[in-house]
C-alpha cells in the first residue's frame, strides 16, 4: 500500500476526528453530528460610520475609536442553544471590528463554546444583502443591509478543506435571498439548517453508494473521462457530479494540459462512462480503472466506516496529492530520458509500478504534444506499456 494512504487512514483520522460521540456506525454515516449549528445575523460594521463622519466634516479625525451605536450584530435565526449564542457573537463581533472579513470570502477559525462544550469548527462569511428591508432602513442616509452567516461543525482543520464549497453555497443563499416570495423565510432557514447534509457529506455519501465500485469513479476523473449518470434522483446525481469535481486535477495541472486532456477523452465518446443507478447499487458502463485507483478505493472504503465525512474529504485530497506526485515525477524522468537512454528506462519502469501508467501518460501527451524530443520518448513509453499492460 502506498505510504500516503496508510496516512490517510491513520494521521488523518485522528486529525479530523468527529465530534460525534454514540450510536452505531450506521447512524453515524446517515446522519450529521449533534455539533453542526448555524447562525445568521444582521450586521452594521464601525466602517460605515467612519465613512459617513468622513462625508460630513470632510475628515476622519473625530472617528478614530467607534462608539456602540456605531456596531451592530443582531440575531435573525439560529439552531444554536441559546446559552452559547452569545458566545459565538463575542467571537464574531472582535473579529469583524478588525475589519478583516472581506465580502463574500468565508474564514474558517476555531473556537470554544459551552455548549455543546468542546471546540468546534467556526466557518463565518460577510455578505451584503436587503435582509430585512423594513428594519434595517432607518431613514434615506441607512447603510445597505450586510448578514454574517456563521456554520459550526467538525474542526478546523476539516472546515478548512471545504471552505470554497461554503463560500459557493452562501452564494446560493444571497441569491435566494434577492428572491421576492412568500416561501423565502422557509426556504432560506432550509438552506441553512441543511448545510451540513449540502457541503460537506456528499462525498462520504458517494463512496457509501458506490463501495468497491468507487474505483470507476475515481479513475474517470482523474483521466477526465465524461460521465453521464442515468436514472437518478437529483440527490444522488448531484453528489456524483460534486465528487467527479472535487477528485478531478482542475486547477493542479497546467490549466491548457486539462483543457487539451478533457477534449481528447471527449472525442473518445465510447469511452465515456454510463452509471446506471436504478437499482440499490449502482452500475458502470465503459468504466476504466487501475491499481492504483483499487488501492485508494479501499482507503475510501475503510475510512468511510468511521462515520466521518471529513475523513473522506482528507483521503480524496491526499488522492489528488499523489497522482499530481506521480505525475511530476513522470515529466522529470522524461525530461532526463530525451538525452539518457538509462532514464527511458527509469520511466518505463516507473510508469510500470505506478498503478496508474494509463492516465500519466495521455497527461503528459497532450502537454507535450508541441515538443518533438519529448513527444518521441512517450510514443516509446507508449509501445512499451502497451506489451506491458493487459
Amino acid at each position: 500500500m502506498l505510504p500516503s494512504l496508510q496516512e490517510s487512514l491513520d494521521g488523518d483520522d485522528k486529525e479530523l476526528e468527529s465530534s460525534e460521540e454514540g450510536g452505531s456506525a450506521e447512524e453515524r454515516r446517515l446522519e450529521p453530528p449533534s455539533s453542526s449549528h448555524y447562525c445568521l445575523y444582521s450586521y452594521r460594521g464601525s466602517r460605515w460610520a467612519q465613512q459617513r463622519r468622513d462625508s460630513d466634516d470632510g475628515s476622519g479625525t473625530n472617528a478614530e475609536s467607534p462608539t456602540s451605536g456605531d456596531f451592530s450584530l443582531s440575531l435573525v435565526d439560529t439552531n444554536l442553544p441559546s446559552e452559547a449564542e452569545p458566545q459565538l457573537r463575542s467571537f464574531l463581533a472582535k473579529r469583524l471590528s478588525k475589519g478583516a472579513v472581506f465580502e463574500g470570502l468565508g474564514n474558517v477559525a476555531s473556537m470554544e463554546l459551552s455548549s455543546p462544550g468542546d471546540r468546534v469548527g467556526c466557518y463565518y462569511c460577510l455578505f451584503q444583502q436587503d435582509l430585512l428591508p423594513k428594519a434595517a432602513t432607518v431613514g434615506s442616509e441607512a447603510p445597505p443591509s450586510q448578514c454574517v452567516v456563521c456554520f459550526l461543525g467538525g474542526s478546523e482543520k476539516g472546515l478548512e478543506l471545504f471552505r470554497l464549497e461554503l463560500d459557493t453555497y452562501i452564494q446560493e443563499l444571497k441569491n435566494n435571498m434577492g428572491c421576492e416570495d412568500r416561501g423565502l423565510e422557509s426556504r432560506m432557514k432550509s438552506h441553512l439548517s441543511n448545510w451540513f447534509e449540502d457541503v460537506v457529506c456528499p462525498i462520504q455519501r458517494v463512496v457509501l453508494l458506490c463501495q468497491e465500485k468507487l474505483t470507476f469513479l475515481l479513475h474517470a476523473a482523474l483521466s477526465s473521462t465524461p460521465v453521464n449518470v442515468i436514472e437518478s434522483d437529483g440527490k444522488t446525481k448531484k453528489d456524483i457530479n460534486r465528487f467527479l469535481s472535487v477528485a478531478s486535477l482542475q486547477g493542479l495541472l497546467h490549466e491548457g494540459t486539462m483543457t487539451s486532456l478533457c477534449m481528447a477523452m471527449t472525442e473518445e465518446q465510447h469511452k465515456s462512462v454510463a452509471i446506471d443507478c436504478s437499482g440499490p447499487q449502482p452500475r458502470f458502463f465503459n468504466a476504466g480503472s487501475n491499481r492504483f485507483c483499487e488501492d485508494w478505493m479501499r482507503a475510501f472504503v475503510n475510512g468511510a466506516e468511521g462515520g466521518n465525512p471529513f475523513l473522506a474529504r482528507q483521503v480524496l485530497e491526499n488522492f489528488k496529492l499523489k497522482a499530481i506526485q506521480d505525475t511530476n515525477n513522470l515529466k522529470r524522468f522524461i525530461q532526463q530520458a530525451e538525452r539518457n537512454h538509462y532514464a527511458l528506462f527509469k520511466c518505463y519502469m516507473f510508469l510500470k509500478n505506478c498503478g496508474s501508467g494509463d492516465i500519466l501518460l495521455k497527461i503528459v501527451k497532450v502537454e507535450h504534444e508541441e515538443m518533438p524530443e519529448a513527444k518521441n520518448v512517450i510514443a516509446v513509453l507508449e509501445e512499451f506499456m502497451k506489451e506491458a499492460l493487459p
